[in-house]
C-alpha cells in the first residue's frame, strides 16, 4: 500500500516543507532528477477537462525518465459501470501510482482505499492540493519565508480555497478568505484550518468584505466563480460575485509588493481584470510553470525515489 495526497491535509508541515524544498531542487538542476522514474509508469485518469493538470503531470512523469498512461474516464471501463476500487486494483498491477482528476472526493478515497499503489487527487469537488503546492512554492520563491504572511482569497469558497486554507495554515500563513455570503467555505474546512493554524503561528478569517479581506495583503488570489461541474449557475453567480473581483481597487488595498495570483483558467474581466492579471504584480504564468516541478517533487518523493 503506498502513501497517497487526497489532501494538503495528509502531510505534516514539516513534510510539507520538505516537499517545497525538494520542488525548489528539481526546478533549479531538473538534470539531476531526468532518470528517477526510469522503468516505472504513473496512471493519469481525466473525468474532468484539464489543460495545466494533464499537461504538467503527463511532462513531469516523462522528464524524470517514467511513462505516463493518460486517460479520459470514457477510455476505460469505468465508463461503462466499472467500479472505481476494481479500476484501482487492476491498475495497481500496471503501474507505480495513479492520479486521478473527479468530482467527489469519495471517489479518490474509494480508489485510494483499493489501490497498491499511491493515489493523488488532481482536482476534486472538495480540494485541488497539487494546485496547492505550486501555490506555496511559488509565494515562497517571491516573499521568501510564508510564516507570517497574509494571503487572501476574493471569490467562491471552493476546492482551491480548501487547500489554500489547510496549506496556508500548516505554513504559518494568515489566511484570508472574502466570499460573499452563502459561498464560503465549508465550515469544518474552516474549522480544521483554523486548529492547524493555532499550532503554526497562523491564522484564519472568513469575511464579506473584499476591501477589508484585500487591505495589506501580501498575495491576492482568485479564482473563478463557477467551478466545473456550476456551469448552470453561471449567470446567477455573476449577479453576486463582481464586488469580489480581483481589479485595481482591491491591489490598491494591499500591500505595495503585493503578489497577484490565479490557477487559471481565468475569465477576464469577470473574477479578474485584464490589467491585473497582465500587472506587474501577476505571477501567474509562474504559478502555471510551478505546476511541473512541484508534480516532479510529489511523484519523486510519493514513490520514495527523492
Amino acid at each position: 500500500m503506498g502513501r497517497h495526497l487526497l489532501s494538503i491535509d495528509d502531510l505534516t508541515p514539516g513534510e510539507l516543507g520538505t516537499l517545497l524544498d525538494l520542488s525548489s531542487k528539481v526546478k533549479a538542476q531538473p538534470g539531476d532528477y531526468a532518470g528517477r522514474l526510469a522503468g516505472r509508469s504513473v496512471a493519469l485518469i481525466f473525468e474532468k477537462p484539464s489543460t495545466r493538470t494533464r499537461v504538467s503531470f503527463e511532462v513531469a512523469v516523462a522528464e524524470t525518465g517514467g511513462f505516463p498512461v493518460a486517460v479520459s474516464s470514457t477510455e476505460l471501463q469505468l465508463g461503462t459501470g466499472e467500479t472505481i476500487e476494481d479500476t484501482g486494483r487492476a491498475l495497481s498491477r500496471y503501474v507505480q501510482a495513479i492520479v486521478l482528476r473527479t468530482f467527489e472526493q469519495e471517489r479518490l478515497e474509494l480508489l485510494a482505499a483499493a489501490a497498491r499503489v499511491p493515489v493523488v487527487n488532481a482536482l476534486s469537488d472538495f480540494e485541488h492540493p497539487c494546485q496547492c503546492l505550486a501555490d506555496l512554492l511559488t509565494i515562497r520563491e517571491v516573499k521568501g519565508e510564508l510564516a507570517g504572511r497574509t494571503i487572501t482569497y476574493l471569490g467562491d469558497g471552493n476546492n482551491v480555497t480548501h487547500s489554500l486554507l489547510l496549506g496556508g495554515a500548516k505554513a504559518g500563513m494568515h489566511v484570508r478568505v472574502g466570499t460573499p455570503p452563502g459561498f464560503e467555505p465549508i465550515p469544518q474546512v474552516v474549522q480544521r484550518a483554523a486548529d492547524i493554524a493555532m499550532e503554526s503561528g497562523g491564522s484564519v478569517s472568513i469575511t464579506h468584505d473584499p476591501i477589508e479581506a484585500s487591505r495589506d495583503a501580501d498575495v491576492l488570489y482568485t479564482d473563478v466563480w463557477a467551478s466545473m461541474g456550476q456551469e448552470a449557475e453561471a449567470d446567477e453567480r455573476a449577479l453576486v460575485f463582481p464586488a469580489y473581483a480581483l481589479d485595481a481597487e482591491k491591489v490598491a488595498a494591499a500591500r505595495p509588493d503585493v503578489t497577484v495570483m490565479h490557477p487559471l483558467p481565468a475569465h477576464r474581466g469577470r473574477e479578474i481584470s485584464d490589467e491585473v492579471i497582465d500587472g506587474s504584480h501577476s505571477v501567474v504564468w509562474d504559478q502555471a510553470e510551478n505546476r511541473l516541478h512541484t508534480q516532479k517533487a510529489l511523484m519523486l518523493w510519493l514513490l520514495g525515489l527523492a
